[in-house]
């Protein structure tokens, strides 16, 4: 049967290739969709209708049809945090590499908002990459049961997750500053909803105990440079002289505030910050941190959700990755001051 002419001066649909082949839209649909259902020379005469219509395919129709929609969401508390820009990026090149796009939440640092974004984005992506989640443990794994998800630096018995080893970094932050001579160091904390928070804590309290050295917590802070000048200000008074900061931005606005004070930075104080973030070297002094494989956190964590996707495909799951982590030494630490 020849091909009859068809007048498109909109975007093309499988109607227009039913009209110009002659067959039902049903016929269209399940020749593009699953071509095995469709006898062969039918099959090829609206194969090559598409084409000389340039018929796309529906993006959310696809979606309908089958189940999939091709987008990932990936969900961050705070995008202006550097921290997370190698994340990101990370997920972004991993997912576009699989042919799947990203959808970028930034959460506030609220449980609510990031309940409220992974509710909606059950019917606009397939599965979820959510870095340093807020929510409790329990909603956390209600969200995994609900949908295919991997967390990144958040561990909950049962929902896959790609842990950075912090406590690690911790504890070499801490045998750095005993071997500068400081017997009483600070820990300036972060949120209260961070589980990594807690568990620098856990660890560098631990440490301390084993190693005869006084640690003690100040805070919590916001994880924001403009909580520096508080947490300096704090620190100043604890009698500590040396700090391990819940984060470089923390660190850096202690570094602006303890110069204003006169307190010389590592002269009188040393201070360790976590992240590595971009800018950490360009601090005056540069900033002492824990330096984390952050990209590659994003890149795993890509792979071991395209394996919950496609079990087949990807020859197995993972529930778990730890990364490495390691010290970074710079001008911010400095032997402890003689008393």
């Amino acid at each position: 049967m020849a091909l009859q002419p068809v007048s498109v001066s909109r975007p093309a649909t499988i109607h227009d290739i039913a009209a110009l082949c002659g067959v039902a839209p049903s016929t269209v649909s399940r020749a593009l969709s699953t071509p095995d259902r469709v006898n062969v020379r039918t099959r090829e005469r609206i194969q090559a209708a598409a084409v000389e219509l340039n018929y796309t395919p529906n993006s959310q129709a696809k979606a309908l049809s089958s189940g999939k929609t091709g987008a990932v969401g990936v969900l961050v508390p705070d995008i202006t945090n550097p921290f997370y820009f190698d994340l990101i990026r990370g997920t972004q090149l991993q997912l576009k590499a699989a042919g799947y796009t990203q959808l970028l939440v930034d959460t506030e640092e609220s449980d609510e908002v990031e309940a409220s974004a992974i509710q909606q984005l059950r019917k606009s992506a397939d599965g979820l990459i959510v870095g340093a989640s807020r929510l409790t443990d329990e909603a956390l794994l209600a969200a995994s049961a609900a949908m295919p998800l991997v967390a990144i630096n958040r561990d909950v018995p049962d929902v896959p997750a790609v842990i950075i080893d912090t406590p690690a970094a911790t504890g070499q932050a801490l045998d750095h500053l005993i071997s500068l001579g400081h017997t009483k160091v600070a820990y300036v904390s972060g949120p209260v909803s961070s589980q990594s928070n807690a568990r620098r804590w856990d660890a560098l309290s631990l440490a301390g105990g084993e190693r005869g050295i006084e640690v003690v917590k100040l805070g919590p802070f916001a994880p924001k440079t403009q909580s520096g000048a508080a947490a300096a200000d704090t620190a100043v008074h604890s009698g500590a002289t040396a700090c391990i900061v819940f984060n470089d931005l923390i660190a850096i606005g202690m570094l602006q505030r303890l110069r204003e004070r006169g307190v010389r930075v590592p002269e009188d104080m040393s201070i360790v910050g976590c992240d590595d973030i971009f800018g950490a070297d360009f601090c005056n002094p540069p900033l002492t941190t824990m330096s984390f494989p952050i990209e590659q956190a994003g890149r795993v964590a890509v792979t071991m959700l395209l394996a919950q996707l496609d079990p087949l495909r990807s020859g197995g799951t993972r529930s778990r990755s730890v990364m490495p982590t390691h010290l970074t030494v710079r001008g911010s630490t400095a032997a402890a001051p003689s008393a």
